[in-house]
């Protein structure tokens, strides 16, 4: 059921996500006079730097998109990244890519379950994933199966999508942008950032690091990871600043309906659309409440024994 359901949403979704965000489909904090996508190359160098990432290593990216955190963390590092991922219309997206910057050498995209991965045991010197395993029925059943393909002493870092502990179940406004999120971001159930922990413990990963990103102020750090999905009416900074305006929006809407109604767009583009902007609110007042976060960093270790 979950892999009807994330293959589908992103069949629709991933050409709205390049158009309004780039090729890393995540979220990172910014600094003031960082732009948007040296924000998401920072966040993405501070987790491959947990992770312990070096030059010659065999590293795994599980859910890895376009390839796009890929594709930085072998300018970054100079290891080797196995991109794994469900779709083949992002793992095609992955190779034009990696042919485009001459990264092929580098790189492998394989298609592939993530709660069951084609890789034998101790495959890989260092597994992350950013912002992709929120997309599990059930996150042990994930965490285990990255600890599965780690090599004993190598490291597991990752980003996940997590309700807080100041999320109510008996809130309905609560509940319902949790709904929200789940429902326009193709995710089945958003747990907690307690559960989110307990299940890397409960793999077996030695837990070094486990903290909330997004709720932290810190120097560097002063732009929330929301505030490029809250820009108001209007914004000219280049076409994905515009995309994600109340004036691009709006835009883009009447856009996909016009190519949709003349058969150039497939049809149920506009739902999706529809849908993703729904999803783009919800994270947005989820966020001012502080009752989400797309950013809780877990970095285990695998025991040599």
């Amino acid at each position: 059921m979950y892999k009807t359901l994330t293959n589908t949403y992103y069949n629709l979704a991933t050409d709205f996500y390049e158009y309004g965000w780039g090729e890393s489909f995540h979220f990172a904090r910014k600094s003031i006079g960082e732009t948007l996508r040296e924000s998401i190359r920072r966040h993405e160098h501070l987790l491959f730097s947990a992770a312990r990432i070096k030059a010659g290593m065999k590293v795994l990216d599980v859910g890895c998109g376009v390839g796009g955190p890929a594709r930085e963390c072998i300018r970054f590092t100079d290891a080797h990244v196995t991109g794994l991922n469900n779709n083949d219309y992002q793992i095609q997206r992955a190779n034009i890519y990696a042919k485009k910057y001459q990264q092929e050498k580098n790189s492998a995209f394989v298609k592939g379950d993530f709660m069951d991965m084609p890789f034998e045991e101790s495959t890989f010197d260092a597994v992350y994933a950013i912002e992709a395993t929120c997309h599990a029925p059930v996150l042990k059943g994930v965490y285990s199966q990255m600890y599965k393909v780690l090599k004993p002493g190598g490291y597991f870092a990752i980003y996940e999508w997590c309700l807080t502990d100041k999320f109510d179940e008996k809130n309905e406004l609560h509940k319902k942008l949790a709904l929200d999120i789940e429902h326009g971001d193709g995710i089945a159930k958003l747990f907690s950032t307690k559960v989110a922990l307990q299940a890397a413990k409960d793999a077996g990963f030695e837990i070094e690091v486990a903290k909330d990103l997004a709720h932290e102020t810190t120097i560097g750090n002063e732009i929330p990871w929301y505030a490029d999905l809250d820009v108001g009416l209007i914004n000219f900074n280049g076409l994905q600043g515009f995309a994600r305006s109340q004036v691009g929006r709006l835009f883009t809407s009447n856009a996909v309906k016009l190519l949709e109604k003349v058969g150039i767009a497939p049809a149920g583009t506009v739902q999706v659309q529809d849908v993703l902007m729904t999803a783009s609110d919800g994270l947005v007042a989820g966020a001012k409440l502080e009752i989400f976060t797309p950013m809780y960093l877990i970095v285990g270790r695998k025991p040599l024994n």
